[in-house]
């Protein structure tokens, strides 16, 4: 599995469609609490991860279930881990809930990247 994350607007899709050779038939972009990891890619995880928060859905717990179906994918999220600390509640259990999450997929991944102002720092 390929992880790849960066801030809103780095340029993390466009990375991924150019060094994977990706169409945009093969990307699903989450927003909900279900994935469709039949596609390629899977972008914008942070989505996910915050309909799960609204839902009481650990989604660390959601990716260990379907780990046979991500294994060989692209997986793509936004960094949003740095800077002030959320004053809302759900704001916050949303971030602490991606942040578990990206640590967990970094950790399972063959090939993570962070992408910043379109160019990656490969760190796995």
């Amino acid at each position: 599995m390929v992880f790849i994350f960066g801030g809103a607007y780095q340029g993390k899709t466009d990375f991924a469609k150019e060094a994977f050779s990706l169409a945009e038939g093969d990307i699903f972009s989450c927003s909900g609490t279900e994935i469709d990891f039949s596609r390629r890619c899977v972008d914008n995880i942070e989505n996910f991860t915050l309909a799960c928060t609204r839902a009481g859905i650990d989604p660390v717990e959601y990716f260990r279930v379907h780990r046979g179906e991500w294994e060989e994918s692209i997986l793509i999220c936004r960094d949003m881990f740095c800077g002030v600390v959320p004053m809302g509640a759900e704001t916050r259990a949303w971030r602490q809930d991606t942040g578990r999450l990206t640590q967990y997929l970094s950790r399972e991944a063959e090939h993570v990247s962070r992408i910043f102002c379109g160019l990656e720092q490969r760190l796995k």
